[in-house]
């Protein structure tokens, strides 16, 4: 929520940022693997001090190492607090679409080059990794401990409870230093509906944080690197996109009426 008028800047009364903060660090100590992704959290900068920031702003440049795959790069600010967003189109800052917390909407001409609903909130989603995961409904189990690069990580696994967002059987394997207590990656699945109408979901990849960048207090990787994964050997196969996070920068001056549906826009009801 933003205070005042849809035109004033989305700031937060300190007593609500730590009410939510404390309310999730209580969710997060209940369990071992929760105390991990809570450790996480401080070492990049605590759960208060990342809502305090206001809304982030980045370009986030997807580019598949297929070439025939389609690259996505865009501009966007995201709402931290509500899980909104807005994007600019790289190639073209006037196209823009994105999500007022309810709906998708685009003034794209062509929708299908990139899904609005889908990728309005999913690069912030890997971006914000550990932060995001003390979200309501989200749910650990220890998964483990793994070697990559000559580092050793702590895996836990992160889920979803029922009817949480538009895709609750996505899953995310964490990796979690367990030197520094922060992010080295994440393994995942997509389930997004709108791409898996029938059920089930993508092959597990495994992404890759890269680097480290403090904005504002807040630790964030550099780039990424995803890679295919062989769920038999648990080992990762090829190198199949790379990543880079730029021109990072919180923004707390951004009005709540950026996440709103420009005029022109048109309203996207299904997934």
């Amino acid at each position: 929520p933003a205070t005042g008028s849809a035109d004033a800047p989305l700031n937060l009364p300190q007593a609500w940022i730590e009410e939510r903060a404390k309310e999730s660090e209580a969710r997060l100590m209940a369990n071992d693997a929760g105390k991990l992704i809570a450790r996480a959290i401080e070492t990049h900068g605590g759960l208060a001090h990342w809502y305090a920031q206001g809304p982030l702003a980045f370009r986030f440049t997807y580019t598949p190492e297929d070439t025939s795959k389609p690259a996505r790069d865009t501009y966007q600010i995201i709402d931290t607090w509500s899980s909104r967003a807005y994007h600019e189109m790289a190639s073209d800052r006037t196209q823009t679409f994105g999500w007022d917390g309810t709906k998708a909407w685009s003034t794209l001409p062509d929708d299908k080059v990139i899904s609005p609903r889908f990728w309005s909130l999913t690069p912030y989603y890997f971006v914000g990794v550990p932060f995001v995961f003390a979200d309501e409904g989200v749910q650990y189990e220890m998964a483990g401990e793994a070697t990559f690069e000559d580092r050793t990580y702590d895996l836990v696994k992160v889920t979803f409870g029922e009817g949480v967002g538009d895709a609750p059987d996505d899953y995310y394997v964490t990796y979690i230093d367990r030197e520094s207590g922060r992010i080295g990656g994440v393994r995942y699945i997509v389930s997004y509906p709108g791409f898996f109408p029938e059920g089930g979901h993508s092959p597990e990849k495994l992404m890759i944080y890269d680097g480290e960048q403090s904005v504002g207090g807040v630790v964030l990787p550099v780039s990424f690197r995803t890679f295919s994964w062989d769920v038999e050997k648990q080992e990762p196969v090829e190198l199949v996109t790379k990543t880079t996070l730029t021109d990072v920068a919180f923004a707390p001056q951004t009005p709540a009426s950026k996440f709103e549906a420009p005029e022109g826009a048109h309203i996207l009801d299904e997934m």
